[in-house]
């Protein structure tokens, strides 16, 4: 995974600002805009890290969960002709296009370094 970094398995993103100079980023799955920078990748590390040992401590002390909660639905757009596919599919496959999207979720997942994301 590109521009992405990991501790205590919690991820954040990385840009980087040509006219500031700096790389910054945010922690991404948590309730919380929590972001961090750095103007070296050294730096920008340690400040992600201490970002995250700032939010879980935080969170600790006001009895919060840092964890973002999913509550398994959310609505996704996707062309009339793909949704038409994917019907036709489960269908074959004698199940509901709520289970098909699910099983191809968890096989995206499953096989999520085959992915090519740049379409």
């Amino acid at each position: 995974m590109e521009n992405v970094l990991s501790y205590k398995d919690y991820i954040g993103t990385v840009s980087f600002s040509n006219e500031d100079e700096i790389f910054y980023g945010k922690i991404h799955g948590i309730n919380d805009l929590v972001t961090f920078e750095g103007t070296t990748v050294k730096k920008l590390k340690a400040s992600f890290e201490e970002s995250v040992d700032d939010y879980l401590a935080t969170c600790k002390e006001l009895n919060k969960l840092p964890e973002k909660t999913f509550k398994g639905s959310f609505n996704i757009r996707i062309t009339s002709d793909l949704h038409r596919k994917a019907s036709l599919i489960a269908s074959q496959k004698s199940i509901s296009l709520n289970d098909f999207i699910k099983k191809a979720i968890a096989f995206a997942i499953n096989h999520e370094n085959e992915i090519d994301c740049a379409q």
